[in-house]
């Protein structure tokens, strides 16, 4: 068979995979942008600046992967995780006071530790909740999924004006963490490197437990075929709650961390973070851990360096790249189900 009867698309895909895959889209993407911008050190830092976005998102939108990927469970409600993580980040933060604002790295760092611990804690007991009174009695009805999950997402943001209030609240950053590095012209923010690595170490144990466990086997061949898996003696359901837990665990630290980042937060955070963290989503692929961190670096940079250079079309940019990949590979880049 001849080349030019192979689809352009199938022979793209199979160009990109033989020269390293997907995984290399962000660099072809930061070599482009490289070439447009034109200055490095401008460049340098809108890249790292994107890779330190492109991670915060992923932890926000890793949960919802594995809520939407494996237990097929549309939950429109996510956003309400990421929120409340922000808010009770950001009150923590708030408590600790000197520890957060004084002098000693070593309590710089315990604070934001203990901030980001209650957040993620709240958002996996939150999540236990969430799927046994909400979730747990429309599994296998999408459109009842999606009205449900709507309506507990208003009740949720109600709650977080009702005890937040509606004005924008400031979060403090920890002194160790504030300010930025000039290393050969670039300048980096400290907490921008922090995020980067929290989101990195995330990703790795998200990735061992899934692919190098006992339980992330088990996980795995329940999503495959949950009727022998049970036959088999193990329960589903309680696997599915872990998963349920886990990934709105994951959605308030994500929130936790943005809260630091942006330095002032509202009510609608999580509603406006809900549009990138699901063109993240679908760009990766269903239930793909690694989809959704290649989904992530790809959005983050896109949005540095549109911003930078078309400033007009960064809000449009990150769809245009949804759309550009998905006619490339329907089913996202990395997908782990097909549905």
């Amino acid at each position: 068979m001849s080349d030019t009867s192979i689809p352009f698309r199938t022979r793209m895909s199979a160009g990109i995979d033989r020269f390293g895959g997907v995984m290399l889209l962000p660099v072809v993407l930061a070599f482009i942008a490289f070439v447009l911008i034109g200055q490095p050190s401008t460049w340098a830092t809108l890249t790292i600046a994107g890779l330190a976005m492109g991670m915060m998102i992923f932890l926000m939108a890793s949960g919802l992967s594995l809520i939407f990927g494996l237990m097929d469970v549309l939950n429109f409600g996510h956003s309400a995780f990421v929120t409340a993580g922000a808010f009770i980040g950001a009150t923590v933060l708030a408590w600790l006071g000197f520890w957060v604002t004084g002098g000693n790295p070593a309590l710089n760092l315990a604070g934001l530790l203990l901030a980001i611990a209650a957040a993620t804690i709240f958002g996996a007991l939150a999540g236990w909740f969430f799927e046994r009174v909400v979730i747990k009695p429309v599994y296998q009805d999408h459109l009842r999924q999606i009205l449900i999950t709507v309506g507990a997402l208003i009740v949720a943001e109600e709650l977080i004006l009702l005890i937040w209030g509606g004005a924008p609240i400031p979060v403090p950053r920890p002194a160790v963490l504030t300010g930025s590095i000039v290393f050969a012209g670039v300048s980096v923010e400290i907490y921008r490197i922090f995020a980067f690595l929290l989101g990195l170490v995330v990703y790795v144990a998200m990735y061992l437990v899934l692919n190098r466990t006992r339980l992330g086997l088990l996980i795995r061949a329940g999503v495959e075929n949950r009727e022998m898996v049970e036959a088999l003696g193990f329960r589903i359901d309680r696997l599915f709650i872990l998963v349920f837990m886990a990934g709105s665990a994951l959605a308030a630290m994500g929130g936790a961390m943005w809260a630091g980042y942006q330095g002032l937060i509202t009510a609608a955070l999580g509603s406006e973070m809900m549009i990138l963290v699901f063109i993240v989503v679908i760009i990766g692929g269903l239930g793909s851990i690694q989809g959704s961190l290649l989904g992530a670096l790809l959005v983050g940079l896109m949005a540095n360096y549109v911003a930078f250079l078309v400033p007009k079309m960064a809000l449009a940019s990150n769809m245009l790249l949804m759309m550009a990949i998905l006619l490339w590979r329907p089913y996202g880049l990395l997908p782990a189900v097909k549905r």
